[in-house]
């Protein structure tokens, strides 16, 4: 009786260690490790969010911004707006890429040289104000692939004997805007093709250059074609000598090093060109001839 007692009580026993077990593996089964994902399909793996803002593989300046530096007072492609805000072909293109990159466009406006030193320094995430790409500028400063071709103009009162690239030699003062390339080939010497420091003033903007020929201070501006488009409207007796003085190609400066923010902004500029939003905002600013 002793010995059929104790057999049931093991197999009670039992029967409750089997029970618990089969609760425990209900509860703590491991949720299955995703697989890679077939060509073409979504893989499972989720990108985190940087603390800078955008994703995992950059960060910016200020989390959640893309800050850009420039010198708005280049139309079309930056210009202030009559509320204070700004606007143009640059500021456009930027915040179309900062929507790519699910980031917030910060316009910090300033001079054209400090917007340069602001992205070298790390102040700024990008830097669009007109940018020609040439090798001193590569040494300090990364840059996208070019997204337009600039070409650099002389803007001369209309009785001005000035009438060729060939005149300039003639002129007493030359204007410029302080750090651009027109400014670098002008204060050139002249045995490196430009007609020296002493034949050039340097301006804060274009719009300053421009307003000093008006009243016959400079006898010429050195600036690229659209800005000087609109200056040349804006101020009657003013025109722009029928030929090139450079071609540039323009592109954004990033961060000596930020390949990632390089590769992310390319990214995006590609796919404004694919979809046509690049060509809209162009066209939205510089008509067809």
């Amino acid at each position: 009786m002793k010995a059929i007692k104790k057999l049931a009580a093991l197999l009670l026993a039992l029967s409750m260690v089997f029970a618990l077990a089969a609760c425990s593996n209900q509860g703590d089964t491991p949720t299955p490790t995703a697989e890679p994902s077939e060509a073409g399909e979504p893989s499972a793996e989720v990108t985190e969010p940087a603390q800078g803002g955008g994703t995992a593989e950059f960060t910016t300046v200020e989390p959640g911004k893309l800050h850009m530096s420039t010198n708005a007072a280049f139309p079309p492609y930056e210009m202030t707006t009559d509320d204070g805000g700004f606007e143009g072909i640059d500021v456009e293109v930027a915040e179309a890429i900062a929507k790519k990159l699910g980031l917030e466009l910060v316009v910090d406006d300033m001079g054209f040289d400090a917007a340069l030193l602001a992205v070298q320094n790390g102040q700024s995430d990008i830097a669009m104000a007109g940018i020609t790409v040439k090798p001193d500028r590569q040494e300090v400063m990364d840059f996208t692939d070019s997204y337009t071709n600039a070409v650099q103009v002389i803007i001369v009162n209309e009785d001005s004997p000035i009438q060729s690239v060939d005149d300039l030699v003639n002129a007493e003062m030359i204007g410029c805007q302080r750090a651009t390339t027109g400014y670098e080939y002008c204060a050139a010497d002249p045995e490196d093709g430009g007609y020296g420091a002493d034949h050039v003033t340097a301006y804060e903007t274009g719009a300053l250059a421009v307003m000093d020929l008006v009243q016959g201070k400079v006898d010429a501006v050195v600036i690229d074609n659209e800005p000087a488009k609109a200056y040349v409207a804006q101020n009657p007796g003013l025109k722009i000598l029928d030929t090139e003085f450079a071609n540039e190609e323009y592109a954004i400066a990033v961060k000596k090093g930020n390949t990632a923010l390089l590769d992310a902004v390319n990214a995006a500029m590609a796919e404004l060109k694919a979809d046509g939003t690049f060509q809209d905002i162009v066209d939205k600013y510089i008509k067809a001839d």
